[in-house]
């Protein structure tokens, strides 16, 4: 299992419409990911343009190949990208 650690930046203003895209997607297109565990938002409380998007796979590949190299990835974009200030920053990590 590995995580995926996604810093967001949105448009100021944008959140409740972002809150409820992300929602939608993580509800409705993760779950029918190969190799999706499960993921969890976080919003800013400082800097409220600011989410942390947690999403377990069973692999890199799974996330990299399987996921962004497929259909899903792109009606997920689609959900959330118009939200985006700039790209994601995004980085995946080992359980230690």
């Amino acid at each position: 299992m590995i995580l995926e650690i996604a810093d967001i930046r949105i448009h100021p203003g944008q959140q409740a419409g972002f809150e409820a895209a992300i929602k939608q997607g993580m509800a409705t297109v993760l779950p029918r990911a190969t190799g999706f565990i499960r993921a969890q938002v976080h919003g800013g409380i400082e800097t409220p343009e600011r989410y942390v998007l947690q999403i377990e796979w069973e692999s890199v590949e799974a996330h990299n190949v399987g996921f962004r190299g497929g259909p899903l990835f792109v009606e997920w974009r689609a959900l959330i990208g118009s939200y985006f200030a700039q790209p994601p920053q995004v980085e995946h990590f080992n359980l230690v």
